[in-house]
Order: C-alpha cells, then structure tokens, then sequence
C-alpha cells in the first residue's frame, strides 16, 4: 500500500495589522489580494485534505482559497509567549540583551512562558504523522513550513531557520514510501 503524500504548504496571506508585531492566534489576515489568491488556487490540486493551523489568519487564507480546512494544533506557529501582542523594539527597549541574546540561538531559546522552534518541529512532526495519504494543502505559518523543512532534509533547527518563507507562497514536498523529495520552496 502507497503511503505518499504530496504536501502544498501555503503561508497565510500578511496580517492585516501592525508591522513590527509578534501577532498572536487571533491576527485576522489581509485577504484583499484576489490576483494572488486565484493564482494560488490554480496551481493547487483539487479535492485535496485540507489544513490549517487554528489561528485565525491561516482560517482566513484558507477560506480565500476556497478550502474547508481542518484545524490541526501541531501545525501552529511558535508560542512565543510572553511576547505574544508584543512589538520587536519595544522588547529590546524593555529587555535590552536578553532579547538580542535570545535571537543569538532562536532555535532553541524559548521566549518566556513560550516555546522553541525546536518545540514546534515536534509538533509538525506529529502533524505530519497524521496525515493521510494523497495530496495535502496545509494553510499554516512560516515557522511551521521551516520546520517541515528541517524534517524534509534533515537540517538542525538553525539551518532551517535560514530559509524565506512569503506570505501567500507554496512550498512542494513530498513524502514518499522510502523518504522526502522537496519540489519547491517559497513560489511566488
């Protein structure tokens, strides 16, 4: 029996908030690009398992493409916690080098009340246990295409974090019955 699946990684669409933020689950999405969402949708498979992460903005995207994804917790962006609502330079005024020294080693810091990009590639591996065979779209956050990434090519947590993820850009992997073949990163 085959157990291959072709996995459609699709970064939300930006946040329709404030630059400069670590935006929370609740962060709505700017849908409001129709040229990009119908070129999305037409490189995408038909009746494929859909997935999203629960945060709003990946529930938005989803909808804009016309999917009736499942929400999936492993497929969640990092907690970074405390942070959480947070904008970047208010934390390095506030927190002054702790904040810069945990950028220093991302991927295996936690933020306080947080946790690791280390964290969340268990937690997308869990994920990609899960899903079925087939074709797959997951609707989710760069950190969690970076962290399939990781699994995909077997990199450390900090090589993966090398890689740009776009808002509203597909990355094609596959998993296949003997390993993983990587079709394309961050299309545009």
């Amino acid at each position: 029996m085959a157990t291959e699946t072709k996995l459609w990684l699709i970064r939300h669409a930006p946040v329709d908030g404030p630059r400069g933020v670590i935006h929370g689950p609740d962060a709505p999405a700017d849908v409001g690009d129709a040229a990009a969402f119908a070129a999305l949708k037409a490189r995408l498979p038909a009746a494929a398992h859909a997935v999203c992460s629960p945060a709003r903005r990946t529930c938005d995207t989803a909808a804009a493409l016309g999917l009736d994804a499942v929400k999936r917790n492993a497929f969640r962006e990092q907690d970074f916690g405390a942070w959480t609502g947070r904008r970047h330079n208010d934390l390095v005024a506030e927190l002054g080098d702790a904040y810069r020294d945990f950028w220093k080693s991302p991927a295996s810091n936690r933020p306080p009340s947080g946790e690791s990009f280390v964290d969340q590639i268990g937690r997308t591996v869990d994920g990609l246990a899960a899903l079925p065979a087939g074709e797959a779209v997951l609707v989710v956050h760069s950190g969690t295409i970076r962290a399939v990434l990781a699994v995909a090519l077997d990199l450390s947590p900090d090589a993966a974090l090398r890689f740009v993820i776009d808002p509203l850009s597909l990355t094609r992997i596959d998993r296949l019955d003997n390993g993983w073949r990587v079709v394309a990163v961050n299309l545009r």
